[in-house]
């Protein structure tokens, strides 16, 4: 069976191989102080061996509850917001058929978001979407108090209690939350519902492995088993047993971090598959909240190509030469489809005739990468076999451990997220929160 590979050949004509060989000895310190626990934000490396630890009955477990939420619902809203939405969107959207909403003959509910905005107007829409639905809800939060998710879930449980009753209502709502403490722990215990554990040393940007992405990606139809297994492999892959120039999480963060120091500030994680755009959103939550702090760190950006080629193309190409590349190819798609000849021609496409649409979009992947290596932005390639359960498993296990390898070359703490506070003191301070006068008279005196 063909694995994820990664090839850094396209950058050896702005960093050296040798250069990257010499961080050989700082990555692979870096991997054992992972594997040790003995670095910054140690407490939170539950990710670390979480896919070969995860048991059968577990899964069982996950699986037998997407299936009651499957009997009973048309739609089952994930509440959510950060590492407790991304990772389950980039799974369901990378596997889903692009037009499923517009399927009559769905097997499986339709998964829906909330809680990852404040917007009036999505709520609105939702509630109104959801009336004469059959729907559930799965509220993800570890203290069930973060404004977001807790606000959407106020809304949703009363809608769905005042439809079906509260003690059917009690049958369609799921926590997935902190095993002892918090505010939804709490309403959980009050009110009976059916719960799964966030665990205490797993980060939400790491959690996707945990019941916060697995119960609503089984509940949208797909094989957790098959995720969790390319997990699996792929953190035996990376393992700190494995020799640096066979590792190709620590290739990935050697590479990124000598770019970084050559003055390639911006990393575009760029992708030719419609599908992947969410994998996309969630390494940036991933590498952004990951590596953004003490004034350091990647940008991390990304782009849907061809589309954006029409729109980005111009900067990417002849913009300041502050970026480097990071291309996820995919070998084989899904499907199958043939251009076909047309008599008249008018649009001059009869060259391409007979060829598969995936041919097409593969050379121009491969003009790309030329145009952008001769145009100056450094290129590595990520080559995915399918989009497959079982390869997304890998390409999220690659991506979290080379994120905590790099984190640590970087100088970070890669696992806590300080900078994320800040906003929020404002925000309670302007709303008038209980114990936030002093916030308050301060905001008051900038006005």
């Amino acid at each position: 069976m063909k694995n994820i590979s990664l090839n850094i050949s396209k950058v050896l004509s702005f960093i050296s191989q040798e250069q990257i060989n010499a961080q050989e000895a700082k990555a692979n310190e870096c991997i054992a102080t992972l594997h040790k626990g003995n670095g910054a934000g140690n407490d939170f490396l539950g990710w670390l061996h979480l896919p070969s630890s995860i048991t059968d009955e577990h899964l069982t477990d996950i699986e037998n509850t997407a299936k009651v939420l499957r009997e009973k619902c048309e739609v089952v809203v994930a509440v959510g917001i950060g590492g407790s939405y991304l990772g389950t969107k980039a799974v369901v959207e990378a596997l889903n058929n692009s037009f499923d909403w517009l399927h009559t003959d769905r097997k499986n509910p339709v998964l829906l978001y909330a809680g990852n905005n404040i917007g009036e107007d999505y709520l609105y829409e939702l509630s109104e979407i959801l009336k004469g639905k059959q729907f559930g809800i799965i509220n993800i939060s570890k203290s069930g108090t973060t404004t977001e998710p807790a606000l959407a879930f106020r809304i949703l449980k009363k809608q769905l209690e005042d439809a079906v009753g509260k003690e059917e209502a009690r049958q369609r709502i799921v926590a997935i939350t902190d095993a002892h403490k918090g505010a939804l722990r709490s309403l959980a215990d009050q009110e009976g519902y059916k719960t799964f554990i966030i665990p205490d040393n797993v980060g939400g940007r790491f959690s996707v492995l945990t019941p916060v992405g697995l119960l609503p990606i089984a509940v949208a139809g797909f094989n957790i088993r098959e995720l969790v297994a390319g997990a699996a492999f792929m953190e035996k892959a990376t393992d700190v047993s494995v020799p640096f120039s066979e590792n190709m999480a620590a290739i990935y963060a050697a590479t990124r971090n000598e770019l970084y120091k050559s003055g390639k500030k911006i990393e575009i994680l760029c992708n030719f598959n419609p599908k992947l755009h969410y994998i996309a959103e969630w390494w940036k939550q991933l590498y952004g909240e990951s590596e953004g702090k003490d004034h350091k760190g990647i940008f991390p950006a990304s782009v849907d190509l061809t589309t954006d080629l029409h729109s980005m193309g111009q900067w990417i190409q002849d913009g300041e030469r502050s970026i480097f590349e990071t291309v996820i190819s995919v070998e084989k798609p899904e499907h199958e489809m043939i251009v076909p000849t047309d008599v008249d021609n008018l649009d001059g496409l009869n060259f391409l005739a007979g060829k598969h649409v995936d041919e097409v979009n593969k050379m121009a992947e491969l003009g790309t990468q030329l145009a952008h290596v001769d145009g100056g932005v450094p290129n590595l390639k990520i080559t995915m076999p399918e989009v497959t359960p079982y390869y997304i498993g890998q390409l999220f296990y690659f991506f979290e451990k080379a994120c905590g390898i790099s984190g640590y070359m970087l100088g970070v703490n890669p696992f806590n997220q300080p900078g994320v506070e800040a906003y929020k003191k404002n925000m309670f301070a302007l709303l008038n929160k209980p114990g936030y006068e002093k916030e308050s008279e301060a905001i008051k005196a900038k006005l």
